[in-house]
């Protein structure tokens, strides 16, 4: 990885200003611990990008003569069941937006493509001939030469020891060989990038810890193709591929063996003695899957560590402790497959300051402090390697490291039925169990419950989000929104509203009491955070932001602080737990609880104020859901927490109250045609874009970040729209779901991916949210109006069969039993010409 952020960087100009410091020699370490797989399907969009600019690095490199191993021998990817037979039909129908050449193959069509594979069990197969396979020395050691000779300086033999800082911004390192004077420093380390991370000043948290990971090699055998195919058969955990004449096989166990890395001072210590009984269960898949091994001679069975995030994925970007401290790392085994493209990342984030691609995901700003904690990642990581072979069932859960972060309202919550799913490390409930209390013993406590999705149609839990779904439409629903990120943003003056007026494209200057939803925008436009702010007083925002924006939204507000420290930022996540009740009856629930008038005159739609609710004072309560419903969000200091949810459940009795959960509230909003950041709106998406043209405020006295793209995108037109899809002609019952990165047809023809989707409960049909394209023949973006939006017949591919759907560009008005004139004139998403409605005399949204 450190060659490859040399070679990039080289290749921008930056060779003689870069050092590449390596504790051993430049591409030590066993090649007997290294796959050289090459795979383009990845997980998500961001790393398939990153992957297909490895792979074209590596040809590059080859038609320069310069040696990477690489061979685009195909691979294929074999199926035992049903559901596994459903993903390759999902990433078939997904190839076509990936760009990633495929298709699926029979039994029969697998056993040509390999002869020396038992398919009596196979159902069939997807054969990817663009993958293919690598040398990662080689590779290493080819980037490594065109760096040097573009000016790189290398020092071998040499530790870092310290890395400085001064105002949190990196300044230099020293070394065992003496200080060095430096504007940025890359974490390539990988195995080490943690403890690398513990030697600044202060420490970045890299959260990454070792593995065993077996590669098993046999001696030579005879007429084996060089072109042989990798073979993956993920319902066995393993892998093939041919190596020098011989065969190379290892896998991902379900469970895995951690080890401490600091026992580990260099790379040969990374091959440890090999443990045979861990070993059996991928062995004992081996020989079913290619029986001649059996005859095969054994030539060496390799221990090599290897080091996993506590998420599964790679941890790419700048470090929220010191800016210009980049980690590029914890490429799990994979790193031939990635260094190309998180490399090239890593050097245009360095160089332009953004990337290519949205990476939000692989971002180091979506951990927390407790995910680089030792013992937590000792638990976690006995699962991670088992995900990359596992079925990817929708809204996947670990079962380790649970139990974590916990509202004061958990165990009430837990023993009333609710299954849990993590979040940031929070405990938040998907939904509810019915729990029949006469059966229940009162003195002992209900099991905690894990969420599961194991299917792609119909889940099992349908039924019972359906209840709640109705409890927020049709009486009162309760919800813990206690994970979202809450923020105090106060100044002595009038600092704090010219902070934000410049970070956030909407108005920020409001009427105390006022809640605003605006975007904070970067340079290109793009949301680097969707948040809701509420001006507490004169100067003192809350904020309330997704609760996967915790830690990176918080970088991005201390990044823009005032230098001369007139504006203070406070995480308040931890002090208020957060309760949601919503529904028709929400208004009369409350006023049973409180003395202040509750009347839309003194209390609109969109604003805040702090009650009396119950016993309990200093509850700050806000009138708006997230999810389109009537009704409010109470921020309830911690000590009170317990106190006013059992008011709301005993005084709600009478109005029908339910506990909800997160699938439900998904579900409300999906309806409802709300965006979501991380799920809908992310680094590269704008306003313009998604129906928010509304939001943005051109003329404020202050220009704020983006503004000058978004003038410029609202000059040429965008290139792609936010829309919502019914599917017309889909059984719920019967047919496959659609769970988001299915393609959508115009017309016949390719025009975009959806983002999120649910059921539509009010609708009674699958609802899909995406974004659509106006491509030419060529496959290039040309402008996307209202026009070319409603003119064109759509239809979704969910697995190989594509389903008609209708196309709305706006928030529906949903039929519901209680209409609400404040609620339903609210839309989320809106034409860019219609009008602003204003609602009360604070409303402003």
């Amino acid at each position: 990885m450190g060659s490859a952020v040399a070679y990039h960087l080289a290749r921008r100009g930056w060779g003689d200003k870069t050092i590449l410091i390596e504790k051993e020699k430049v591409g030590a370490g066993s090649r007997w611990h290294a796959s050289g797989l090459v795979g383009a399907f990845k997980p998500s969009l961001a790393q398939v990008k990153l992957t297909q600019s490895s792979i074209r690095l590596l040809q590059e490199l080859e038609a320069r003569g310069r040696s990477t191993g690489w061979k685009q021998c195909g691979s294929l990817l074999l199926a035992r069941t049903r559901d596994r037979m459903t993903v390759y039909r999902r990433m078939k129908s997904q190839s076509v937006s990936w760009g990633i050449p495929c298709e699926l193959v029979t039994p029969k069509g697998c056993q040509e493509i390999w002869p020396m594979l038992n398919v009596d069990d196979i159902l069939g197969g997807l054969w990817i001939p663009g993958d293919g396979v690598g040398d990662p020395h080689l590779f290493c050691m080819s980037l490594m030469r065109e760096a040097v000779e573009s000016g790189v300086g290398v020092m071998e033999d040499c530790k870092v020891t310290s890395v400085l800082s001064k105002g949190d911004t990196v300044c230099g390192v020293e070394t065992s060989h003496g200080p060095i004077e430096c504007e940025y420093f890359v974490n390539c380390a990988g195995f080490w990038a943690r403890q690398v991370g513990q030697l600044a000043k202060p420490q970045v948290k890299v959260p990454l810890l070792p593995c065993e990971h077996y590669y098993l090699h046999t001696k030579r055998i005879e007429n084996l193709d060089p072109m042989t195919p990798v073979v993956r058969d993920p319902d066995g955990y393993i892998y093939l591929r041919e190596r020098d004449g011989c065969i190379l096989a290892g896998g991902f166990e379900p469970v895995a063996k951690p080890v401490y890395e600091e026992e580990i001072e260099n790379a040969s210590q990374r091959c440890v003695a090999e443990d045979w009984d861990h070993f059996h269960v991928l062995l004992q898949e081996l020989l079913k899957r290619v029986p001649s091994l059996n005859q095969a001679v054994l030539h060496k069975l390799c221990n090599g560590l290897e080091a996993f995030s506590p998420d599964c994925k790679w941890i790419v970007g700048e470090a929220p402790e010191m800016r210009n401290y980049h980690v590029a790392a914890g490429m799990k085994t994979v790193g031939i497959s990635a260094a190309g493209g998180v490399a090239e990342a890593t050097a245009d984030r360095i160089i332009d300051g953004y990337t290519k691609y949205d990476m939000y995901e692989l971002d180091i700003n979506r951990f927390l402090g407790l995910h680089n904690n030792k013992r937590f990642l000792r638990d976690r990581v006995k699962e991670v390697p088992g995900v990359h072979y596992g079925l990817p069932y929708p809204f996947h859960e670990f079962e380790t490291g649970r139990n974590l972060r916990l509202s004061p309202i958990y165990p009430t919550l837990r023993d009333n039925g609710a299954v849990f799913g993590q979040v940031m490390g929070y405990e938040r409930p998907t939904w509810f169990e019915t729990v029949d209390k006469d059966k229940a013993d009162p003195q002992k406590e209900r099991p905690f419950k894990i969420a599961h999705t194991k299917t792609f149609g119909k889940p099992h839990w349908f039924e019972t989000v359906q209840q709640e779904y109705w409890a927020c439409r049709e009486a009162v629903g309760l919800a813990d929104y206690s994970s979202f990120t809450k923020i105090d943003i106060q100044s002595q003056g009038r600092e704090v509203v010219d902070f934000l007026q410049y970070l956030c494209s909407n108005n920020v200057d409001v009427p105390i009491g006022s809640i605003i939803h605006t975007g904070m925008q970067n340079d290109r436009g793009g949301y680097e955070n969707d948040c809701s702010l509420a001006r507490i007083s004169e100067n003192h925002y809350m904020m309330i932001a997704p609760t996967i924006q915790q830690t990176r939204c918080k970088v991005w507000l201390k990044r823009h602080l005032p230098r001369n420290g007139s504006v203070t930022l406070s995480d308040v996540t931890s002090m208020y737990t957060a309760i949601c009740v919503m529904g028709p009856f929400t208004r009369n629930l409350l006023s049973e609880l409180t003395d202040t008038d509750l009347s839309p005159t003194n209390f609109p739609f969109f604003t805040f104020k702090e009650l009396d609710v119950g016993l309990a004072n200093g509850i700050r309560a806000m009138n708006l859901t997230h999810t389109g419903e009537l009704g409010y969000v109470l921020y309830i200091p911690n000590e009170f927490a317990l106190h006013v949810y059992n008011r709301l459940m005993t005084v709600g009795e009478k109005y029908g109250i339910s506990h909800v959960g997160y699938y439900a509230s998904r579900s409300l909003r999906v309806e409802k045609f709300f965006a979501f950041w991380g799920q809908d709106l992310d680094t590269m998406t704008t306003p313009l874009e998604c129906g928010r043209t509304w939001r943005v405020k051109f003329d404020k006295d202050i220009p704020f970040i983006g503004r000058e793209a978004l003038l410029r995108q609202r000059e040429e037109g965008i290139g792609r729209q936010y829309v919502q899809l019914l599917l017309t002609d889909h059984d719920h019952e019967l047919d496959l779901w659609s769970w988001g990165g299915e393609s959508i047809y115009r017309d016949g023809n390719y025009c975009g991916q959806t983002t999120t989707t649910s059921y539509g409960y009010t609708f009674k049909k699958q609802v899909c949210l995406g974004f659509i394209q106006n491509l030419d023949k060529d496959g290039r973006p040309q402008p996307v109006t209202n026009d070319y939006v409603l003119s064109g017949h759509y239809e979704i591919d969910i697995a190989g069969i594509r389903y008609a759907a209708k196309v709305n560009l706006h928030s529906p008005n949903l039929p519901t039993k209680y209409p609400d004139k404040e609620r339903d004139v609210y839309q989320a998403t809106r034409r860019p010409h219609e009008p602003h409605q204003f609602l009360g005399r604070h409303y402003q949204p």
